[in-house]
């Protein structure tokens, strides 16, 4: 599998497991993109502490019918992020991939924003501790399936365009393909094999906060351009 250098942010700053369970982020939500519509009756659907897997909670929150949710702390992007920023993070991947869209406000103290490791997440309003260049540098260049894996017999492919030019990585190695379901919800890193902590923090492909490490690509739904243009 091909590696860029390591992300200089750091390790990751180990944290009570029971932090993880308890740290569920808490969204707003609504039936529409539109800011005009969502001020209709009967568009608004309240506060919920989303509390489940990334995955299970915001699939049914689209067959519910939402299409906007709005994060209602601040979320940290750092090596030093909490447990809430990491869920918070995990189900912006998820919300992104499902084609909601996000309001959310970032927090960044140690430069990792400008380096553009979540640039492929629905692009937040803004981001205290980062100049205001890199939110609109995050804006101006987002697009759907930015950072993508999709499964094949035997492998993981990641389409990885967050650095500008395409990055293609096949995930073939049993014991890395054995760690990608569980590495979308977390896996503790002590829990995780060195082999496979190693090759995917080096090619840029997973996150480690709050004592645990996650996948960043989002499983691709539908390609919303031409396959080699994604």
């Amino acid at each position: 599998m091909p590696s860029r250098p390591a992300d200089p942010a750091g390790p990751a700053v180990p944290a009570d497991p029971a932090d993880w369970s308890a740290a569920a982020p808490e969204a707003e939500l609504w039936l529409d993109y539109d800011p005009a519509a969502r001020d209709l009756p009967g568009f608004a659907l309240g506060h919920r502490v989303l509390a489940g897997p990334a995955q299970t909670e915001i699939t049914a929150l689209h067959r519910a019918g939402v299409r906007c949710l709005r994060l209602t702390g601040p979320v940290r992007l750092c090596a030093d992020a909490p447990a809430a920023s990491a869920r918070a993070l995990m189900l912006l991947r998820e919300a992104t991939g499902q084609g909601l869209a996000v309001l959310w406000r970032a927090e960044c103290t140690d430069g990792c924003a400008a380096r553009r490791r979540f640039h492929h997440l629905y692009p937040p309003e803004g981001i205290t501790g980062a100049p205001p260049e890199v939110v609109a540098d995050w804006r101006a260049t987002y697009y759907p399936s930015k950072c993508v894996f999709r499964r094949g017999p035997g492998f993981v492919e990641v389409r990885d365009r967050r650095f500008g030019t395409l990055e293609l990585f096949t995930v073939d190695e049993p014991g890395h393909l054995a760690q990608v379901d569980a590495l979308a919800e977390g896996v503790g890193t002590d829990l995780l094999p060195d082999a496979v902590r190693r090759d995917f923090a080096e090619a840029g492909l997973i996150a480690e906060q709050a004592g645990r490490a996650w996948f960043l690509p989002m499983r691709v739904r539908r390609w919303p351009f031409p396959s080699l243009t994604v």
